[in-house]
């Protein structure tokens, strides 16, 4: 332990702290793991009693050293940018060299380097990699060679709108609606040359595209992020993150009605299916998950370590999902809820002994289970798009209500995941600690 001696020495530890608390919610950690890294920094340095306010937006650091002395306050304004899973990883790998003893001095010296170690991947492959991961959403609901490869220039078109758009610095509430508006052109288009038996659209499912689109602009969004700042108790990070997860699905529903409503403007009708596009066979949902998650982590800017992992724990999901819901016949939300539940227990424990941070992998694994052809069959319920169709407008609220509650199922059951494995990560990292001194 570093004794601070000073006060230059405590705001050079308070500042540290600080910078290192606001990199990582900046690139994807929760309020809680924040407070955390910011009381594991202080503490090395030998500042105890520490007390950090996270929110949103700020985060505030407060110090007084005995009863006596003069307090140190320090307020810094948090900017959020993209998740950056590398730079996360990085970030908990200089925690665990200051806990060791690092000095203070090299501490901000390898904290300045990490800072600016640029995105891993350039934009090209992000974009690539958000159309690979509609099409893993495709083949999740088994969709024909011909279904792939349409939701593929969709979701490529709609991935490089919203990168053009992020470049021009446009609020994401229009880059939803942008991104959303141009899956589900592609998507009407689509739907008229099938209806006019054209080549190789006939027979295609046009709503897969469009789920599918859902999927990937959803993907992005903090659901767990949420509901674990709710149940840490951090109840002003936690509306945040909710209110903006609710602008940005707003966002989206804007662009598929806005969508929906030129193709009948203009004579092009997307006919209402049946229901939401059923899943693939349990072949096609293992593929399609692990496409998903390891697209996932390819666009959050994980390394090979991380994106292997990550393709395991949507393999886990998937067949997860398929037990819960097939052998013990759950209710989707149900299901949801226990594969997340599976998805994130083992993330935790793998993430420990990998040294890759939790949440990365978390995130990637329950994507694949987001509910996109709910959404998508509700919302054109609701409109119409189809007038010779005998559903009623409740039919279409009802697969909105089903994807909001699959998707609180979601949240729950990787929060109640990060929870349970939480306290059994600590004691197996004991356990080997333990062994580690028995053998010197």
């Amino acid at each position: 332990m570093h004794p601070a001696v000073d006060d230059t020495m405590v705001i050079r530890s308070l500042d540290l702290a600080m910078r290192i608390g606001e990199s990582m919610f900046a690139v994807g950690a929760s309020a809680h793991e924040v407070t955390l890294a910011i009381t594991r920094v202080a503490d090395a340095y030998g500042l105890r009693g520490v007390h950090a306010d996270v929110t949103y937006t700020s985060i505030a650091l407060s110090y007084q050293a005995g009863g006596e002395g003069w307090p140190h306050t320090l307020l810094r304004v948090v900017r959020v940018a993209a998740p950056d899973h590398m730079k996360l990883q990085r970030l908990q790998a200089l925690l665990v060299d200051i806990d060791e003893g690092l000095d203070l001095d090299e501490a901000r010296t390898r904290f300045r380097a990490i800072r600016r170690v640029p995105f891993r991947y350039r934009q090209p492959v992000v974009v690539t990699a958000r159309a690979l991961l509609a099409v893993g959403a495709s083949i999740l609901s088994g969709g024909s060679p011909v279904v792939v490869a349409l939701t593929f220039v969709a979701a490529l078109g709609a991935a490089a709108t919203q990168s053009g758009l992020a470049r021009l610095r446009v609020p994401s509430f229009f880059s939803q609606i942008a991104g959303a508006f141009v899956t589900t052109a592609v998507a009407v288009v689509v739907s008229a040359l099938a209806a006019a038996d054209v080549g190789p659209f006939a027979g295609v499912q046009p709503s897969i595209i469009v789920a599918s689109g859902i999927v990937l602009m959803l993907s992005g969004l903090t659901v767990v992020g949420a509901a674990q700042d709710a149940i840490d108790g951090f109840a002003l990070t936690a509306a945040g993150r909710i209110l903006d997860l609710t602008l940005q699905t707003l966002g989206l529903v804007v662009g598929i009605l806005a969508g929906l409503e030129l193709g009948s403007m203009l004579g092009f009708r997307m006919a209402l299916p049946d229901g939401p596009p059923p899943l693939g066979p349990l072949p096609d949902q293992v593929c399609g998950a692990v496409i998903i998650a390891v697209a996932v982590a390819l666009f959050n800017g994980a390394g090979m370590r991380i994106i292997a992992v990550s393709g395991v724990l949507g393999a886990v999901a998937a067949l997860g999902y398929a037990v819960a819901q097939t052998a013990a016949g759950l209710h989707p939300a149900a299901a949801s809820g226990i594969a997340a539940l599976l998805a994130s227990f083992v993330g935790v424990l793998i993430a420990h002994n990998l040294h890759v941070p939790s949440v990365a992998v978390t995130t990637a694994a329950i994507v694949p289970l987001v509910p996109g052809g709910a959404v998508f069959y509700g919302l054109l319920g609701m409109v119409h798009a189809d007038p010779t169709s005998t559903l009623a407008a409740g039919s279409g609220a009802g697969s909105l209500v089903l994807a909001a509650s699959v998707g609180i199922g979601l949240a729950a059951g990787a929060s109640l995941g990060i929870y349970l494995g939480t306290p059994v990560r600590a004691t197996l990292a004991g356990v080997a600690r333990s062994r580690a001194r028995v053998r010197r």
